[in-house]
């Protein structure tokens, strides 16, 4: 058979150059193998073990405080898997062995970050001031102990149990359960609720004793056994885990802003990264992500526990007009501490939500607001040792517990990670003005809210500060003084009114005669009958052709009072009045420590109803009235802020030199002339307590 061949071929040097392939290929594979075998070595394997047993976690590789995350991750091998599924990689650990602290500031703040938590132990305001004269810090110490941390992370994993008995000796307090306590309770904070005897319920930080058994310290209350209700944990147990656990930041010591901050746990299951950025304002931005075993977890950003000036307002009003502020689509709603529930979850849309007290807020701003979902936090804590207390026993030591709401929120995204802005800064109107939520048409403005006489009150402020501002801003004590302008202009404004009911007072006494003739000719008959209508509708008509207006001399009454009621909610509600002095006032929001404003208010109501002639008034009911309005002005400004009793007592004052001068007048010279007859021939004495000269 012929022999056919490939007249390249070059004998068998193709075999061995295919031949010296495959061995480079081998040595190159083996070679990678022993490589990644070295720069990778493999984690110890567990010890044998039941395919369905779970497996033993590795020990977390401790970082120096203050590493990166690169350099503290601890490199791990694939974990062994079960038959027939994927191997998958192990998470890196990343902790700190220490705790450190990182503090940011601007022009406005002063924050300090604990690695304990990734969370701020202090909020400090720059720009405002304590009672004691120091920098103002806006994290409430006594809450932050129980409740947590600003940006801690809150969870749902929490426990609820039922209490079997309840007992107190001396100021320690013994609890039993049904069933179990729960897991990792001891020296946590717990709300109790619910026990017969409410005595002992409230927020304190309990000591576990027994399998079912805790204690906790009571500051009040005598000896007494009581059953039933409930003990909650505050927050998740994943949360309070990552209170506790020490994350490793990206820089210690001081920063400025702009700057960045973030920091990374991770104890081989549970992964956590927070990201805060600064800049010169009060708003900040945080990132937040949490992973399970790799899959996205459940946990918010939130401002637990109340704010740090609210033991300074008098009256409790820290407390008491606390709220959670919300605003979705462009309407805000503000709910009091007693509608707000505690531990309920709110879906958005949010453009913005938080919570505040009088004068501070702090607010999420999310970058997402339709897939936002927020936690609202509603806890109880005994402030009685710690409020600033005014009023006759100021002096003497508490003797009871004062249990006083702590309002928090907390944000996450249904989405996964967190991504919002945070608002935390003083409830001032150019500055809620300047803070934009997603949507660049939506503000914070609506946080500065009034009550039921809001509108009134916004306008009033408004106009106060616009005569501070352009007027006032540069003397000493420039919010009294404002104060005092408003209202003079208030009065003159009012002023014309003011005559137009002295002349509808003058048509009144000159057909009271003929009044007086109606009733008398119709008094025979009872209340109930019928006739009684006829005497109402001749005395009307009687009124409308002498051009009497019955309601003419209630204008000004009808413009004053609102205003001082708007005055009224308005006053403890701003912060720009806060701490504001006045010659010997020291703070407007405050009562007058010298009570020299209540007197003057007795006094100038006194002559108020002494000077004003009130036509058709029975002369009893005038003295009485004389007598109960300066004791009811005097008993409202006694402890109430003395800027409402420099409104009302310069509003007073003013009112005096305008009817005396009006008394003065041919009007009101008949007016008074007119009030004499009556009252002689009423009284035969021609005594009266009003109209004088």
């Amino acid at each position: 058979m012929a022999e056919f061949s490939n007249p390249n071929q070059q004998g068998g040097q193709d075999n061995k150059s295919l031949v010296a392939m495959m061995v480079v290929l081998v040595a190159v594979f083996f070679g990678l193998q022993f490589y990644r075998a070295k720069m990778n070595p493999p984690a110890a394997s567990p010890s044998p073990a039941p395919v369905a047993a779970p497996q033993t976690p590795a020990q977390p590789a401790v970082a120096p405080a203050g590493a990166s995350a690169a350099q503290t991750a601890a490199q791990s091998a694939a974990r062994p898997a079960a038959p027939g599924k994927p191997m998958v990689p192990a998470v890196p650990v990343v902790q700190a062995s220490g705790e450190t602290d990182t503090v940011v500031e601007n022009e406005l703040y002063r924050i300090t970050f604990s690695n304990r938590g990734a969370q701020a132990t202090s909020w400090v305001m720059k720009q405002f001031k304590d009672s004691d004269g120091k920098p103002l810090d806006l994290v409430h110490s006594e809450a932050a102990k129980l409740f947590g941390y600003p940006m801690s992370l809150y969870t749902y994993d929490g426990s609820t149990v039922s209490i079997a008995s309840a007992s107190r000796n001396g100021n320690l307090v013994t609890l039993t359960t049904l069933g179990s306590v729960p897991a990792n309770v001891n020296g946590r904070a717990v709300a109790i609720a619910g026990i017969s005897d409410n005595s002992f319920n409230g927020t304190y930080a309990v000591t576990q004793t027994g399998p079912n058994t805790l204690t906790y310290v009571q500051g009040y209350g005598d000896n007494a056994n009581s059953t039933g209700g409930t003990l909650s944990t505050l927050n998740g147990a994943t949360g309070e885990t990552l209170s506790q656990a020490l994350f490793v930041p990206s820089a210690t010591g001081e920063l400025t802003a702009p700057a960045t901050l973030a920091f990374k746990f991770s104890d081989g299951d549970l992964q956590v990264t927070k990201t805060f950025s600064f800049d010169e304002t009060y708003v900040l931005h945080a990132e937040v992500q949490v992973t399970r075993s790799g899959a996205p977890a459940r946990a918010l950003l939130s401002w637990p526990g109340g704010f740090g000036d609210q033991n300074e307002t008098p009256n409790m009003t820290g407390y008491t007009n606390a709220q959670f502020d919300s605003d979705r689509n462009g309407s805000d709603q503000h709910l009091a501490p007693k509608k707000v529930t505690g531990g309920e979850t709110l879906n958005g849309p949010f453009d913005w939500a938080g919570v505040s007290d009088p004068f501070f807020a702090a607010v999420f701003l999310p970058d997402s607001p339709a897939t936002a979902t927020l936690a609202t936090l509603n806890g109880v804590l005994d402030v009685s040792k710690t409020i600033k207390r005014v009023g006759f026993s100021s002096g003497s030591p508490p003797s009871k517990a004062l249990p006083l709401p702590i309002l928090g929120a907390a944000l996450g995204d249904t989405s996964g990670p967190t991504e919002t802005r945070i608002f935390v800064g003083p409830k001032a109107i150019n500055i809620l003005k300047s803070v934009h939520a997603a949507d660049s048409k939506v503000t914070l403005e609506p946080m500065l809210e009034f009550g039921f006489w809001g509108p009134i009150g916004k306008y009033l402020f408004l106009s106060l500060h616009l005569i501070h501002d352009h007027i006032v801003s540069s003397w000493s004590g420039s919010w009294g003084w404002a104060i005092v302008l408003l209202t003079v202009l208030i009065n003159l404004l009012i002023l014309p009114f003011r005559v137009k009911t002295m002349q509808s007072g003058l048509k009144m006494q000159r057909i009271q005669p003929q009044m007086d003739a109606i009733k008398e000719k119709y008094k025979k008959f009872k209340v109930t009958d019928p006739k009684r209508n006829d005497m109402n509708a001749e005395i009307m008509q009687l009124q409308k052709d002498n051009g009497v207006n019955m309601f003419g001399g209630c204008i000004p009454t009808l413009i004053t009072m609102p205003l001082l009621f708007a005055f009224f909610t308005m006053l403890p509600r701003v912060v720009e009045l806060r701490q504001a002095h006045w010659i010997w006032l020291p703070n407007l929001q405050a009562p007058d420590p010298w009570h020299i404003l209540p007197i003057l208010m007795v006094v100038s109501q006194f002559l108020v109803q002494f000077y004003t002639p009130s036509p058709g008034v029975d002369p009893q009911q005038q003295k009485m009235m004389a007598f109960m309005m300066p004791a009811f002005s005097g008993y409202m400004t006694w402890n109430y802020a003395s800027g409402l009793a420099l409104y009302w007592s310069v509003g007073n004052l003013i009112s005096i030199v305008q009817q005396a001068v009006m008394n003065r007048t041919s009007l009101g010279r008949e007016m008074r002339e007119i009030a004499l007859k009556r009252a002689r021939r009423k009284g035969g004495n021609g005594a009266t307590i009003q109209g004088r000269k």
